[in-house]
């Protein structure tokens, strides 16, 4: 029998160490929200829940419960019971969890416990450690911040990722923020972004005060939402600005759009697949903004971007979309940008291109 290791509240551990939780809800309720070292093995099935918890309200939880075990038991339950041991074999220092750390990790602990292995729960549950996540936001937004602006193609995500106390909630959110912003990732559930923001937090600082560094985002990434206290203190926040040569812009989304996102296609699927994906992710990305580029100019990018499509599978090569990117930088984003940022000139505290705004930042955030 392995020893015995207690049962936990120390959340903060949980979260900061990434140690794993073997978690026994349903897939639809872990596909809801759970935390970012949590590997779903649950104890029931959705329809398998579903039924308990409609005899719950029909007869009591006495017949639920007993309907758990009729429908849990024999080599159903053997076959869970071997995937629960197996996993406690490859993760010895982590934790069973469910919704509250209640019956189903209790019962699950002693069905282990039966089996020879002594494994601790996390006490409260996923609810605890939810809780205390949405409570890290909470305390850490009120932290000082800078915020990182600047045109499409300025570098700030990667200036941002190389900070110490750097908060990437466009790698968070599993999208970059524009109308070309999803990423081959699905985005994550509301609850899952947030969770993943607590737990970076957590890691990017210990219970001394820091400076977190975030690009200069709207509310929404994607259809994702920043918390509001979180984006109440971005509101309040200096601002440094990069400003870097238009030619520099044009490469890194060079790379960043048309090099990394089509070996990303590839990478997943069939070239075949791959190309009609990528050129849908392309074409979609236009798409969106087709009225505020007028529907005349709208149509010749599409047909700039078609050509490019082509010449990039034939060849390799990526220079074709500059007839459609040089162009749309100058004539939407970057408007678009310099309007927005006038609006908040009086929290300008910095500029600089990319090396002197990293500087800068180095600075005053060690």
């Amino acid at each position: 029998m392995q020893n015995a290791r207690p049962d936990t509240q120390d959340y903060l551990h949980l979260l900061r160490a990434d140690l794993p939780l073997i978690d026994v809800r349903a897939p639809v309720e872990f596909s809801q929200g759970a935390m970012p070292a949590a590997l779903n093995l649950p104890l029931m099935t959705d329809d398998e829940r579903a039924a308990v918890g409609t005899c719950y309200k029909q007869r009591g939880q006495q017949a639920a419960i007993e309907l758990g075990h009729r429908l849990v038991q024999g080599e159903i339950r053997e076959a869970r019971l071997h995937k629960w041991l197996e996993a406690c074999r490859q993760n010895p220092q982590g934790y069973l969890c469910c919704a509250r750390g209640g019956m189903r990790s209790h019962l699950v602990q002693q069905w282990l416990r039966d089996a020879g292995v002594n494994y601790p729960l996390v006490e409260g549950g996923y609810k605890a450690l939810r809780h205390y996540a949405m409570n890290v936001i909470e305390t850490r937004s009120r932290w000082p911040m800078v915020l990182v602006s600047g045109n499409t193609g300025g570098g700030k995500t990667i200036l941002i990722r190389t900070l110490p106390t750097g908060v990437d909630l466009e790698g968070l959110a599993h999208h970059r923020g524009s109308s070309f912003g999803r990423t081959v990732v699905e985005q994550p559930s509301q609850a899952n972004f947030e969770n993943n923001l607590a737990v970076t937090l957590l890691k990017k600082s210990d219970d001394a005060e820091v400076t977190w560094v975030v690009e200069d985002e709207g509310r929404m990434i994607g259809s994702r939402h920043i918390p509001e206290c979180f984006r109440e203190q971005m509101l309040r926040s200096p601002i440094v600005v990069i400003e870097d040569p238009f030619e520099q812009r044009l490469e890194r989304l060079k790379y960043e759009y048309f090099q990394q996102m089509s070996a990303a296609f590839l990478s997943l699927h069939d070239e075949e697949t791959a190309w009609l994906n990528y050129g849908e992710y392309l074409h979609h990305g236009l798409f969106a903004i087709r009225r505020r580029l007028g529907i005349e100019r709208f149509a010749q990018f599409s047909q700039y971007l078609d050509k490019a499509l082509e010449l990039q599978r034939k060849t390799g090569s990526v220079e074709g979309h500059l007839a459609w990117l040089a162009p749309l930088l100058e004539e939407y984003y970057d408007p678009m940008y310099r309007y927005q940022l006038s609006k908040k000139a009086g929290n300008i505290v910095f500029r600089g291109d990319y090396s002197q705004v990293e500087a800068w930042l180095r600075e005053r955030t060690a």
